[in-house]
């Protein structure tokens, strides 16, 4: 079953087109790998779909998918994130439960998911710690634990391995790995020779959006989508429509 569909989905910054024209389903099944060159477009996709940017076109939501409700979970880039912002780890991690612009409330059993996932990724001692007084990678881990704590059915990763040492970098992609079975995985990665050993298809994105398949990147794909980037080597109909058409 198609979890979300775009259709001519486009995005324009200051008479800038970032993306064009865009065409994508994402199946409960998936786990893609999303390619392409800096300044390509990349974080403007996953930003239309999360209602993050205005667009044109249609993006289509299946039943029980809902941006704001959970069903979706987001590890954005970390530029993004208000590291003064005066929160414990806990407690952004148990932010992950908030719907829209209020928190659901906070149960016993959600601080055992918190505490949980935690574990999971390898912060628990530094549940109490202010956000703004960790490292980059162990902020990585946090917000990965508040993306999964809503128990999503898709999950939205942006860059990341950013900031993380070698050994959670591993550790993430098992982690990743374990999920692809619970839900589907969309994820944004300019390490190319990592990605496919674990992703199922490729998207490259330039502007345009073309899918491939198969977890195999080669310089002749790559030409094919006009996808200008280096090779390192180391089903149901949905029911909701959402149509925008923003300037």
């Amino acid at each position: 079953m198609n979890l979300i569909t775009l259709s001519n989905v486009s995005v324009s910054y200051n008479g800038y087109q970032a993306l064009s024209e865009a065409c994508l389903n994402i199946a409960d099944n998936d786990f893609i790998g999303i390619i392409g060159p800096n300044g390509g477009g990349k974080t403007t996709l996953i930003k239309a779909i999360l209602h993050m940017v205005p667009f044109s076109g249609k993006i289509t939501f299946a039943p029980g998918i809902d941006i704001s409700d959970g069903s979706i979970g987001y590890l954005p880039q970390q530029t993004g994130f208000d590291r003064a912002f005066p929160i414990s780890v806990t407690e952004t991690v148990l932010s992950g439960l908030q719907s829209g612009h209020k928190f659901l409330r906070i149960t016993r059993q959600a601080k055992d998911k918190a505490q949980a996932l935690m574990n999971m990724t390898g912060i628990t001692k530094l549940a109490d710690k202010a956000i703004g007084d960790i490292s980059g990678g162990e902020m990585q881990r946090a917000l990965l634990c508040r993306a999964l704590i809503s128990d999503p059915k898709l999950l939205i990763l942006d860059e990341p391995a950013n900031f993380v040492d070698n050994k959670f970098e591993h550790e993430l992609y098992d982690i990743l790995a374990s999920l692809s079975d619970k839900m589907a995985i969309v994820m944004i990665s300019h390490d190319i020779g990592t990605i496919t050993s674990h992703v199922k298809s490729i998207v490259c994105v330039n502007r345009t959006v073309h899918r491939h398949d198969i977890a195999e990147v080669t310089p002749e794909l790559l030409a094919t989508y006009n996808c200008p980037i280096q090779l390192i080597t180391h089903g149901e109909v949905p029911h909701t429509v959402l149509a925008r058409h923003d300037k």
